[in-house]
């Protein structure tokens, strides 16, 4: 083992001259700036060590090789900072220093994140094989005996080096490959929502169109009839009030209007044909009320927002439903006098139709269920949003399909009864009015959806 007066001796040869001075100042001031070249080295070295002569020998090692940049550093207690300075990609540690030991230096430099990985190079005058395997095991990359060869040291220099700047350009490849796998699956999935936009806006445009034509050619001749019942009703009554005056007028009939009057049972005839006509009026302001839902469904202003009453929208697509559900689901409404939307009313009569088709769905399945209910709630909160919750007793929604039900092509439905683009196409919908959808379910329990929206899109 080289005893200190050994190491003195051996750099004595290489620093004679330059060390005069050098030798008589304080310890703590030896700070050797880097060799300076016009090209950025590739190699930069922070020595750690408490003897300015080792720093000196080593300069002079390596002051001739121009892709080698050295910092040294003498005050063990400033080497942390120096080396997130300067980020070295070796470092070169003395292993007995007084105030801060070599290895807590080291295990230091291996629990930060930014020194980690940086190649440690412990330096020593000891040789004892224990002493080596400390300083392996507290994460050092090599070590060598104090002062080493020069071509050795440029050699392991240059080594351990270009492995961490091997290793840094493969972990930066690694992080573009993660960024750029994780642009492409954000891509993937912006296309996959555009794809569900795109067949579900054709599918409501179509169906819009559709539904358009249907509703004009039935509201016209609806309107014609019902326009008329007023004067048919006069007319009729008219008649009645004329076969009354003759009765009263000639109270004995001959026996060929008798005869006629018992055959045609003349009472329940004017008794009945009131009836009639107030029953068809009815059907006619039925069918009149089922158009106009048909003409509030199938709106086609996507483009611009417009101020609605969120009620009307829920009825309008409980009514277009209601052949789905009448006589075996009890629907149950309690609706709060909300204010008006701004909103896109033909997209949230989607979401609306989604949702409450869905729990039909749901019911309809349980054959074996009584008491097949669905409950839309609404409400105003704070006077800023609108709240409106669709909730029905039905068998509820598994806790691992929860978090997927808004996913494009989603479906917990048979294959050829469900598509999943319902579900997903209604999230983005809730988006596009700065609001929120979630679900709340537990098996056998039912499902809850509750949406909120802005009564007012900024």
């Amino acid at each position: 083992m080289y005893s200190q007066i050994q190491i003195l001796d051996r750099v004595s040869e290489q620093v004679a001259k330059s060390l005069t001075d050098e030798i008589n100042q304080p310890q703590n001031s030896q700070n050797f700036s880097p060799v300076l070249h016009r090209n950025i080295p590739a190699v930069t070295v922070l020595l750690i060590d408490d003897q300015a002569i080792i720093g000196e020998a080593i300069r002079r090692i390596l002051e001739k090789e121009t892709d080698i940049s050295l910092y040294f550093i003498s005050e063990p207690t400033q080497a942390i900072q120096k080396a997130l300075e300067i980020f070295p990609t070796v470092i070169l540690l003395d292993l007995v220093m007084p105030e801060v030991d070599g290895l807590m230096l080291l295990r230091w430099f291996r629990s930060h994140p930014t020194t980690q990985d940086i190649p440690i190079v412990m330096l020593s005058s000891k040789e004892e094989s224990l002493v080596k395997a400390d300083a392996f095991a507290g994460g050092a990359n090599d070590y060598l005996i104090k002062l080493p060869d020069p071509v050795e040291l440029i050699a392991r220099i240059r080594y351990h080096s270009r492995a961490y700047n091997n290793l840094k350009a493969l972990t930066q490849t690694t992080i573009t490959a993660q960024f750029q796998a994780q642009q492409l699956e954000h891509t993937l999935q912006e296309l996959k929502a555009a794809q569900v936009q795109l067949v579900q806006t054709e599918k409501m445009s179509s169906l819009g169109r559709m539904l358009a034509g249907i509703t004009h050619e039935i509201n016209n001749p609806i309107n014609f009839i019902h326009g008329n019942f007023q004067h048919l009703n006069s007319y009729i009554e008219s008649l009645v009030n004329l076969i009354q005056l003759y009765q009263q007028e000639y109270p004995n009939p001959s026996t060929d209007i008798e005869e006629c009057i018992t055959e045609n049972n003349l009472d329940f005839v004017i008794e009945d044909v009131t009836k009639i006509l107030s029953s068809m009026k009815l059907g006619t302001e039925r069918i009149r009320e089922i158009v106009k839902s048909l003409r509030n469904f199938s709106r086609l202003d996507n483009s611009e927002k417009v101020a609605v009453n969120i009620n009307d929208g829920i009825d309008s697509n409980l009514l277009i439903l209601s052949h789905r559900y009448k006589g075996t689901i009890a629907v149950t409404k309690n609706y709060e006098n909300l204010p008006l939307v701004e909103c896109y009313p033909a997209q949230l009569n989607q979401v609306f139709m989604n949702i409450i088709s869905n729990a039909i769905d749901a019911l309809l399945e349980q054959e074996e269920q009584e008491n097949k209910q669905i409950l839309i709630q609404t409400e105003t909160i704070d006077e800023k949003y609108i709240r409106v919750r669709i909730k029905d007793n039905g068998p509820g929604i598994k806790l691992e399909n929860q978090s997927k039900i808004f996913d494009p092509f989603f479906t917990t439905k048979p294959v050829n009864k469900g598509t999943g683009i319902g579900l997903a196409i209604s999230g983005q919908i809730i988006d596009k009015h700065k609001g929120k959808i979630s679900v709340q379910s537990e098996p056998s329990c039912g499902t809850e959806f509750i949406i909120e929206i802005p009564i007012k899109i900024d």
